[in-house]
């Protein structure tokens, strides 16, 4: 497997070194066209069958239409490029041009995505869909994109992230001792201690050996992961705790980005909004369907927890998580006043 692994890497790294050399050969008359494309390439850590894959091909349909002379758009599902953490140095290097990731991975480039990894910063998902569909929001995010050397297209949504458990979990009492996946952040690893339980980070492909074996007794996600990862084979028990909302983000390279000319980043800004439509549709029409399948293919029970007692546990956090990332303040309290006006 590490083999496989070593000789995906050291291909995907010599596709990379022959892209750059075809793209220093661009003025040469005698190249053809299919030579004097730029290749695209877009990474994802999930299925094919997924919202976030599906609409990665409606932003290369979009992108082709008008530009197909010049671009060709190629979709990187299941990792294959690898880890997110590490698709995203490629990211900032121009090796790969756009990638899909949670803001939980961008948070340890840039402090300001921490906003999403809050617990119980978005209490109702409609005022959460509104504001990541807002393109004021993503401009705000994007205040460091050319230290970071990526730029946010478009947020797409991942609906609410709740804990799922080979034993079931019905109130904050359960959770006490119980090891539980979370994705890479500071904050994630805080919530769960404040909840009583002990936060193992790792990377999303290694979680259902994990649990097979026992490693650990729990993660963290949206329902579709049952089924898609069929993380429901193992855990028969999902609580609606509701603990964060955060979503995935269709960031492009900067240093891509700044080789389009207005004509072709319009294009592009284009095809990501047309994209993020599309994900927010698929969404919630593959979350009814997960549900429907765990629970009458995998026996998952779904347990509705005391919401107010999660939250109550975790709320000390915001204080905390405001004196040491003070930068994201100010998004913080939009989102704060945004939903006390409804």
């Amino acid at each position: 497997m590490k083999h496989n692994v070593f000789v995906k890497s050291m291909s995907f790294m010599a596709a990379a070194v022959m892209a750059v050399t075809l793209a220093g050969c661009g003025d040469d008359s005698s190249s053809s066209s299919a030579q004097s494309k730029q290749l695209v390439r877009i990474s994802s850590n999930q299925i094919e069958s997924h919202p976030d894959v599906r609409a990665l091909k409606v932003f290369e349909q979009e992108v082709e239409k008008k530009l197909g002379d010049k671009f060709d758009i190629q979709i990187y599902p299941n990792a294959t490029l690898g880890a997110n953490e590490k698709v995203l140095e490629l990211i900032k290097q121009g090796s790969v041009q756009f990638l899909v990731l949670s803001t939980a991975n961008i948070e340890t480039f840039d402090p300001l995505y921490s906003l999403f990894s809050i617990p119980y910063v978005f209490t109702s998902e409609e005022i959460y869909e509104k504001y990541i569909s807002d393109p004021e929001t993503i401009k705000k995010l994007n205040v460091n994109e050319a230290k970071n050397g990526f730029s946010t297209m478009v947020a797409f949504t991942a609906g609410t992230r709740n804990f799922y458990s080979i034993d079931p979990i019905r109130s904050v009492e359960d959770m006490k001792g119980k090891k539980i996946r979370v994705q890479a952040s500071p904050t994630n690893v805080a919530m769960l201690e404040a909840l009583g339980a002990a936060a193992t980070p790792m990377a999303y492909g290694d979680v259902y050996s994990a649990l097979q074996q026992h490693v650990i007794d729990g993660a963290e996600n949206a329902e579709s992961t049952l089924t898609d990862m069929k993380h429901g084979e193992v855990c028969k028990y999902f609580s609606y705790d509701m603990h964060q909302m955060s979503p995935d983000m269709l960031v492009g390279s900067y240093k891509f980005l700044q080789t389009l000319t207005p004509e072709e980043r319009k294009v592009f800004d284009e095809a990501a909004e047309a994209a993020r439509v599309e994900e927010f549709k698929l969404w919630h029409e593959h979350t009814k369907i997960a549900i429907d399948k765990a629970k009458k293919e995998l026996g998952v029970e779904f347990i509705t927890v005391n919401v107010d007692e999660f939250r109550e546990k975790v709320l000390p956090l915001h204080q905390v998580i405001m004196e040491k990332n003070p930068v994201i303040k100010p998004m913080y309290e939009e989102i704060v006043k945004l939903q006390q006006g409804n």
